[in-house]
């Protein structure tokens, strides 16, 4: 059986595609290996509570002011430093996911290019 010559740009066409996904499948991995080195920092309670995590979300710290207790904390002053940590910890979150977005949005932008259904 021969090829005919429609077979054979189609087998060049689905090469040139299987180029184009590994080259972005490599950008999208440095560009995630980027991410988990920065660190971004997120606070709450006027920054009695600080908090940093990695580009790729990972929480690497958090950070209690001295100053946040007067004397000994109650379950109120419990209560509203969980609160704190977790608006704290959401807020660091945040700014990770728009890094996020920012470094692998021209890279996701880019499947579209390779012809596939729904991308």
């Amino acid at each position: 059986m021969r090829e005919t010559e429609k077979d054979i740009q189609m087998s060049k066409d689905m090469q040139k595609m299987m180029k184009q996904a590994q080259k972005m499948a490599a950008d999208m991995q440095k560009a995630q290996d980027a991410l988990a080195e920065i660190e971004i920092e997120g606070s709450a309670g006027g920054g009695a509570v600080k908090v940093v995590a990695t580009g790729d979300q990972q929480i690497v710290s958090v950070t209690i002011s001295p100053d946040t207790f007067d004397g000994e904390p109650d379950s109120d002053d419990l209560e509203m430093l969980g609160d704190t940590v977790t608006a704290a910890v959401n807020d660091a979150l945040d700014k990770a996911r728009e890094a996020q977005a920012q470094a692998m949005g021209p890279l996701a932008g880019g499947l579209g290019g390779l012809g596939l259904p729904g991308m």
